[in-house]
C-alpha cells in the first residue's frame, strides 16, 4: 500500500495545477483525512513557483489554529525540498460549484443559512488574525443534510471553508492577484491591489450568494480585463430580477456585502450574519413549521445571556445536541412528580411555574428551568409543572448529550448553571427581607 508521511494512500481525489489531492487513513488516529501533495514541478516552476511555495507553507503554518465546525481542520503538514503535503480533515460531498448552475440551484432559504455558516467561520479566522481572501465556490465543501426518514425536511448542511494558502496573517495587507484564483469573486479593492481587510471576503461571499441565488455571476466577460472593469464601474441587477422568490431584504443583504465602496459595505462579520439570521426571523424566507433556520438558532443563544461565555465554537457544539420545538399557549413542557433527565431554555414567550394550581414564578425568554434534574446526582423529581401561558419556543439539553459534550462546553455550562442558582438565591434573600 502506498503512503505519504505515516498516511496510508485509499484513493485520489481530484488533481489541481499545483497539488494533487488523496483520500488516506491516519492510521493513529484512526480517522480517513484528505492529503494535498504538492507537485515538485509546480513549486520549481522559474515564473510562479516562489508564489506557489508561498502559498502552500501559508497554509502549512495553519496547522490546529482553525478549530471550527465550518473549516476544513488542517491536522499534519511536512514542508521539505523532495516531499510537501498537508493533512487534512476529510469531507464527504462536494463544493458549492456543483450548485452555481441554473438547473442545480440550492433553495433560497438554504443559500441563507450557508452564507450565515461562512459568515461565521470567517469571523471566526478574522479574530485570530486571518483573511481568506479567495473565497468562492470551489473553496467551499458542502455535503447536504439529511433528516431520518419519514421525518419530512432537512438536516443542517455540512459546509466548511477550505485553503487558506492565499490568506492574510497578521491584519492588513496589500494584494497580487496573480496566482490568486479567479478575479470573478474579487472586491474592486483586491483587483485594484489595494491593502485588504476582511471586507474583501465579505465581498467575494457576497458574489458567492449571488451565483448561488441565480445561477451566474454577477459580471460576465469574456476575459479578466473586461471583468476587472465591470467589478470596478459596473452594477449587476439584484438577484430578484433573475430568479423568482427571492426576497428584497435578501436582495439587500447581497447589495451590500457586493458595495464597491468598501466604508459602505458591511463594516463586520457580525453585521452581515445579523442580517441574515434577522430574514429568518422576519419569516421572510420559508421554512416548514416546525423547523428552525440554523442561522436564528446560533443567533438565538449566542443572545442569550446564559450562554455570553461560550465561544462561537461551543454555541455551533450546543445547537448540535439541543433539540428545538414550539409549544402552544397551555401546553404543559414539564409535570410535577415526573422524573427527567433534561432542562431547557425559553428562546421566546412567556411560561409559568405552578404546584397545585398556585402559581409560584413567571418564566420570560432567556431564562433556563429544569436544570436540577441534571445537576443533582440523586434525579429529583419535578416539583412543579411547567406550562406555555403563550406560544413559546423551547430549546431541550438532555443530561446525556451535555455529558458528551466537550470538556469547555460543560464546563462553561456547570459555570452558567451557578451564575443561575446565585442570582435565584439572591432574588429569595431580597424577597424575605421585604416581609
Amino acid at each position: 500500500m502506498r503512503t505519504i508521511g505515516k498516511y496510508e494512500i485509499l484513493r485520489p481525489l481530484g488533481k489541481g495545477a499545483t497539488a494533487d489531492v488523496y483520500l488516506g487513513r491516519d492510521p493513529f488516529a484512526r480517522r480517513e483525512v484528505a492529503i494535498k501533495l504538492a507537485s515538485p514541478d509546480a513549486l520549481k516552476d522559474p515564473e510562479r513557483g516562489r508564489l506557489y511555495a508561498k502559498f502552500f507553507l501559508n497554509e502549512a503554518s495553519l496547522v490546529g489554529k482553525l478549530t471550527h465546525p465550518h473549516i476544513v481542520q488542517i491536522y499534519d503538514a511536512a514542508v521539505a525540498e523532495n516531499l510537501s503535503y498537508i493533512v487534512m480533515e476529510y469531507v464527504a460531498g462536494g463544493t458549492l460549484e456543483d450548485f452555481c448552475a441554473p438547473h442545480r440551484l440550492l433553495a433560497v432559504e438554504r443559500v441563507a443559512e450557508i452564507a450565515f455558516k461562512c459568515s461565521r467561520a470567517l469571523d471566526f479566522a478574522f479574530h485570530l488574525g486571518i483573511t481568506h481572501r479567495d473565497i468562492k465556490p470551489a473553496n467551499i465543501l458542502y455535503a447536504a443534510g439529511q433528516r431520518a426518514a419519514g421525518s419530512g425536511g432537512h438536516g443542517p448542511d455540512d459546509v466548511k471553508i477550505s485553503d487558506f494558502g492565499a490568506a492574510i496573517t497578521g491584519g492588513v495587507e496589500r494584494s497580487q492577484t496573480a496566482g490568486i484564483g479567479s478575479p470573478a469573486y474579487m472586491s474592486p479593492q483586491q483587483v485594484r491591489e489595494q491593502p485588504l481587510d476582511q471586507r474583501t471576503d465579505i465581498y467575494s461571499l457576497g458574489v458567492v450568494m449571488y451565483q448561488l441565488l441565480t445561477g451566474q455571476l454577477p459580471f460576465q466577460a469574456s476575459n479578466n480585463y473586461n471583468m476587472i472593469y465591470q467589478i470596478i464601474n459596473a452594477e449587476p441587477p439584484p438577484p430578484s430580477a433573475l430568479r423568482a422568490g427571492i426576497p428584497p431584504e435578501l436582495d439587500a443583504i447581497v447589495a451590500r456585502a457586493m458595495n464597491k465602496d468598501a466604508e459602505a459595505r458591511y463594516p463586520t462579520w457580525d453585521a452581515f450574519a445579523r442580517d441574515l439570521a434577522q430574514v429568518f426571523r422576519d419569516r421572510h424566507l420559508r421554512l416548514p413549521a416546525l423547523d428552525f433556520a440554523e442561522s436564528e438558532k446560533f443567533d438565538t443563544l449566542r443572545a442569550l445571556p446564559f450562554f455570553a461565555a461560550f465561544s462561537d465554537v461551543e454555541i455551533w457544539e450546543v445547537l448540535r445536541f439541543s433539540h428545538w420545538s414550539r409549544a402552544a399557549p397551555g401546553a404543559t413542557i414539564m409535570h410535577e412528580g415526573e422524573r427527567g433527565d433534561f432542562f431547557c431554555f425559553l428562546a421566546e414567550g412567556e411560561l409559568k411555574v405552578a404546584k397545585g394550581g398556585r402559581i409560584l414564578n413567571l418564566l420570560t425568554a432567556g431564562e433556563c428551568f429544569g436544570e436540577m434534574a441534571v445537576i443533582s446526582s440523586a434525579a429529583p423529581t419535578r416539583g412543579a409543572d411547567v406550562v406555555a401561558l403563550t406560544e413559546a419556543k423551547i430549546v431541550t439539553v438532555r443530561g446525556e448529550a451535555l455529558g458528551q459534550a466537550s470538556e469547555a462546553c460543560r464546563m462553561h455550562f456547570y459555570q452558567a448553571f451557578l451564575e443561575v442558582l446565585a442570582g435565584r438565591l439572591a432574588l429569595a434573600n431580597t424577597r424575605l427581607a421585604a416581609f
